[in-house]
């Protein structure tokens, strides 16, 4: 039974990551898209689009990918003491990526909306900031239950 269960040691790090990953790379798909629509709208208007203001909409789901990798850290040092804290990996995962594919949504509605005006850029970072706290939350409470778990 101790053969199979260290098969599945690294399953709670690599969910970890595995999901935050997967809500990054969803969330900057649905940003990107956005995007593209917001340059081609410039372009067709002759007039250049904010270059980097429509980045950062993109750019601003790959943090979770980051904080998965933390998580993940947390989880293989705590394998590597006997823990196997599955549950823990696997929720924090899907939470982070759910914050990230989130993030893209709004990174995709604020592409979209300085496509048109050119105008609100703060507004977006602040709901681009208010989703990624959910990612920083799940990352730090789950931290401290590795940590207090593990030891």
């Amino acid at each position: 039974m101790e053969g199979m269960m260290s098969q599945f040691k690294d399953l709670g790090s690599i969910a970890a990551l595995g999901f935050a990953a997967i809500g990054s790379a969803l969330g900057i798909g649905a940003a990107g898209m956005a995007a593209v629509g917001a340059w081609k709208k410039g372009f067709l208007r002759n007039k250049p689009a904010p270059m980097v203001q429509l980045l950062a909409c993109i750019g601003a789901p790959i943090s979770q990918t980051f904080y998965g990798m933390i998580v993940m850290n947390a989880m293989i040092a705590a394998a590597n003491k006997g823990a196997m804290l599955w549950s823990i990996g696997i929720f924090a995962g899907i939470a982070i990526g759910l914050s990230a594919l989130m993030q893209g949504r709004i990174g995709a509605a604020a592409a979209d909306a300085l496509g048109e005006s050119d105008k609100g850029f703060s507004n977006y970072l602040a709901a681009l900031g208010i989703i990624e706290s959910v990612a920083v939350f799940v990352m730090v409470f789950s931290l401290q239950l590795i940590s207090k778990i593990a030891g």
